[in-house]
């Protein structure tokens, strides 16, 4: 593997284990935060996204370690994950950049050449 396709893919674990992370946290907070008659769904939600951040901290793992199948779930989340900031541009203005930039920048790293042809080549991480 190239130097180059290692920085993207060290750019790509270090950005995307932040957003699982995040992800992780504001479910524990929200878990936290559930009372009345919402506990069905606030548990059920939270649940959700922190199987949704662990999900991605082991696909992150796995390309690191060179698995090809583990670039299309990280994709697919930074495509949702650009949907959302869209989305978000109307109530939470101040999410949007983050959730944007970081997402950009994942889909660019994993879409670089070097990344492709060392993923497509099978190579060792």
């Amino acid at each position: 593997m190239t130097p180059s396709a290692r920085t993207f893919l060290g750019i790509v674990t270090v950005v995307v284990a932040l957003e699982a992370l995040a992800v992780i946290t504001v479910a524990l907070l929200g878990i936290a935060d559930v009372s009345g008659a919402r506990i069905g769904v606030g548990l059920g939600v939270g649940t959700l996204l922190i199987a949704y951040g662990f999900g991605l901290l082991f696909a992150t793992w796995q390309l690191r370690r060179g698995r090809r199948w583990a670039r299309a779930p990280i994709l697919v989340a930074q495509l949702i994950q650009l949907l959302l900031a869209n989305d978000a541009r109307d109530g939470a203005a101040w999410v949007t950049p983050g959730l944007a930039v970081s997402a950009l920048v994942v889909l660019a790293c994993l879409l670089a050449p070097p990344v492709t042809r060392a993923l497509s080549a099978n190579e060792s991480v």
